[in-house]
């Protein structure tokens, strides 16, 4: 579907140096490749509509990569949108499912927050799909309890009581899957700050030259502390001084 809006770019088979092909990364029968082609297969005209391009500003992440990134973390039992953001740096699967770009958790949490509605309604499309083509499990989502085989003439089809019953499963699935989400990114936001991950460092550390410096200074002062406690046992400086002993013959130990 065209749209006005700029996306930036998107290409799930876009040649890369090293390595040649994102698709390189994962054996051929990954699930991350099922959910990704699953995932556009669907009509995502509601969430297109919702962008105006006409704005201007930076361009969003496309819909669908951003949809297949959430089907595949909700359905690993990954809910939370801090943890979705640094895997897709430090994961594999994350990597290639985004096409190594990195959406911040604020950005995941806001896609969606903004398509909830929608989201829930194509969650249980992938759902179905992945139940249809043959799958019981989805990660941590059970599809099916009994799976359903092609060949009508030797196996019943689906009775429609029971097609309802396993369409209202999945939704409540669903509806507890987002809303999972919902509740951890609140209580992350609570208890960190909006816009904090809860492993980044320190602005002074962030930056090669910066993280020298102090990681300098802050020797210097253990190597200062070591000497104002030589003599007594104290293992916070103890290796210091063990250190001290091995490089230096002139350091003095008898401080007191």
């Amino acid at each position: 579907m065209k749209t006005q809006t700029n996306f930036r770019g998107y290409s799930p088979d876009q040649v890369l140096l090293l390595p040649p092909d994102l698709n390189d990364w994962l054996p051929s029968g990954h699930i991350v490749y099922f959910i990704r082609d699953i995932v556009g297969q669907l009509d995502l005209g509601a969430i297109y509509k919702s962008y105006d391009g006409s704005k201007g500003g930076h361009p969003p992440y496309h819909p669908e990569m951003m949809i297949a990134l959430l089907v595949y973390a909700y359905c690993m039992g990954m809910p939370s949108s801090r943890k979705i953001e640094k895997s897709t740096y430090e994961s594999i699967p994350f990597r290639v499912l985004t096409t190594d770009q990195h959406p911040d958790h604020d950005t995941i949490a806001a896609f969606r927050s903004r398509h909830l509605e929608s989201l829930a309604g194509l969650f249980v499309q992938v759902l179905q799909l992945c139940r249809k083509a043959g799958l019981v499990k989805l990660g941590h989502v059970a599809l099916d309890g009994t799976k359903i085989r092609a060949n009508a003439s030797k196996h019943k089809a689906m009775s429609y009581s029971r097609m309802e019953k396993s369409m209202a499963q999945l939704e409540s699935e669903v509806k507890q899957l987002l809303a999972e989400a919902q509740a951890m990114d609140r209580d992350e936001d609570a208890r960190l700050g909006k816009g904090i991950r809860e492993d980044e460092l320190p602005e002074e550390l962030r930056f090669k030259q910066s993280r020298l410096r102090r990681i300098k200074e802050a020797k210097e002062a253990l190597e200062s502390e070591a000497l104002l406690y030589a003599g007594h046992d104290y293992p916070e400086t103890n290796w210091l001084i063990k250190n001290k002993k091995m490089n230096s013959q002139s350091v003095i130990l008898d401080a007191k």
